[in-house]
């Protein structure tokens, strides 16, 4: 605090200045690192790249969207979408091509941002999001099978004994996060007995030396821009999405809002800055995220900052004693995170019973196509338009036509109600009945609305055909934009004869 001319100037507290919070984010940090060892290691391998690219990545992406990301206590690293998507750059052009590609991809992601592609979460059904959450649960958990297949057997004792302490342990006290107990005590006891189990080390190389900054290493032509770029939208998007959908979920859980059109152009800082430390590139990790939101109660950016620093602390100086680390010790928390991520409720018979059928669909979809392609945002896509369709379909039979002759036989109303669109307008014309309706016909749309072309021109053909039998038909009740849309439209959308 400063005074100066008669005022005092406060600087904001840090949410994180208090001994409780800042042990809470200490411990949180540390346990999500030591979680993001194994995976880093793991998509560095599925992208066909050396494991120092993947841990890299997963320190860059963490400490820098600390700083510029616009959700608080979220976690980004290298992620298995994002080596999905790069995994072909790196194996026919080579990894200086693949930097190139993650430099591109956040420069996009930062036009994305500009955009407002983050206004476009408010279009994802709840359905969706389940669906995105249910197969990340179960992709976190299929992730984990190969560590306990073809292993010794001590490798099952030990993923119990870890589950045991981490399910126990918050029952007796939460001063320190169960995960971070279960992963000292397995690696204490293994190595006190030597236990010959699969550990970190056997995972592959951890980093001897610090990243250094540089421009990647390819000729700055239009070939290398139009080689990169179809792999550098796809990181760009499949980024966005899982980051998007996870900050949301973290929303969700906290009972807080973030800020999406920063974290979109956060992602993009970060996917830059990592491509010119040599890193594979990334984005949101909802694992390591429930890690540290929900399990180890992290709550602010210093969490963040601390997992990326401390991962960096661990495999560098540390390295000697991360490589000890048995898997079984980090599969259990993995597990632990699946379960917990996992929304039992929605599957529950009462549940499914009360949930309309086309919510189910959705859910469901989203879930096969995710499982199915190991693709969030294919899950994510598929799901939104499986959406958009059941959608499209229920409030298509909403809409109702009825009539009335007036008194004197003179002249029939049509009354129609609902939202008219290329859905819902297609079988109007076909409602009326135009060989033996009087003269004069009204068709009321004062309980209706116009949305699309579609619709005028399915209005148009109605009064073309009560015209070709010599009648007239004149349209009422609009609404301003209806109106508007009608005026624009009307007898400009079929070719004239």
């Amino acid at each position: 605090m400063s005074r100066s001319a008669g005022f005092t100037l406060r600087l904001a507290r840090p949410s994180w200045f208090s001994p409780r919070v800042l042990r809470t984010e200490v411990l949180a940090g540390l346990v999500v690192a030591l979680a993001l060892i194994p995976e880093a290691i793991a998509f560095s391998l599925v992208a066909g790249v050396d494991p120092r690219v993947g841990l890299f990545a997963a320190f860059t992406m963490a400490v820098t969207i600390a700083f510029v990301g616009g959700r608080p206590a979220m976690i980004s690293a290298a992620t298995g979408a994002v080596a999905l998507v790069v995994a072909p750059v790196a194996r026919e052009y080579g990894v200086e091509y693949l930097f190139a590609t993650v430099v591109l991809g956040g420069l996009l992601q930062i036009v994305l941002a500009v955009a407002g592609i983050a206004r476009l979460m408010r279009f994802l059904p709840r359905s969706v999001m389940v669906g995105f959450v249910n197969a990340l649960a179960i992709l976190i958990f299929i992730s984990q099978l190969p560590y306990l297949i073809g292993v010794p057997w001590p490798v099952y004792a030990l993923l119990a004994a870890a589950l045991v302490i981490m399910v126990g342990l918050p029952r007796l006290t939460r001063a320190v996060p169960a995960p971070l107990v279960s992963i000292v005590v397995l690696t204490l006891f293994t190595v006190a007995v030597g236990m010959a189990v699969p550990t970190v080390g056997d995972q592959g190389a951890l980093p001897d030396s610090l990243p250094m900054p540089g421009l990647p290493a390819v000729p700055f032509t239009w070939e290398t821009l139009r080689t990169i770029a179809p792999y550098a939208l796809a990181l760009a998007v499949v980024g966005l999405i899982e980051s998007l959908m996870t900050a949301k979920l973290v929303d969700e859980i906290t009972d807080t809002h973030s800020d999406k059109t920063r974290e979109s152009w956060g992602q993009g800082v970060a996917n830059i800055v990592t491509g010119f430390f040599g890193g594979m590139g990334g984005c949101a990790m909802i694992g390591q995220t429930m890690i540290n939101v929900k399990v180890s109660g992290g709550r602010t950016r210093l969490s963040t900052f601390l997992a990326g620093a401390f991962l960096l602390i661990l495999v560098i100086p540390l390295d000697g004693v991360v490589a000890k680390i048995p898997m079984a010790a980090l599969v259990a928390v993995m597990v632990m995170v699946s379960v917990g991520t996992f929304d039992w409720h929605s599957i529950h018979p009462r549940t499914l019973r009360r949930m309309p059928k086309s919510e189910t669909a959705v859910m469901l979809s989203a879930v096969a196509v995710t499982v199915a392609t190991s693709n969030l945002a294919y899950g994510v896509g598929v799901g939104v338009i499986v959406a958009m369709i059941l959608f499209a379909r229920q409030v298509a039979r909403v809409v109702q036509v009825t009539s009335v002759l007036d008194p004197g036989g003179a002249t029939k109303i049509y009354r129609v109600d609902g939202q008219l669109f290329f859905a819902s307008s297609n079988d109007l014309v076909f409602q009326f009945d135009y060989a033996n309706d009087p003269d004069n016909v009204v068709i009321d749309l004062s309980a209706a609305t116009i949305w699309d072309a579609s619709t005028v021109a399915a209005l148009d053909a109605i009064t073309t055909k009560y015209s070709a039998r010599g009648k007239t038909a004149t349209i009422t009740g609009m609404n301003e934009p209806s109106r508007l849309r009608h005026a624009a439209l009307a007898g400009s959308l079929t070719p004239a004869h």
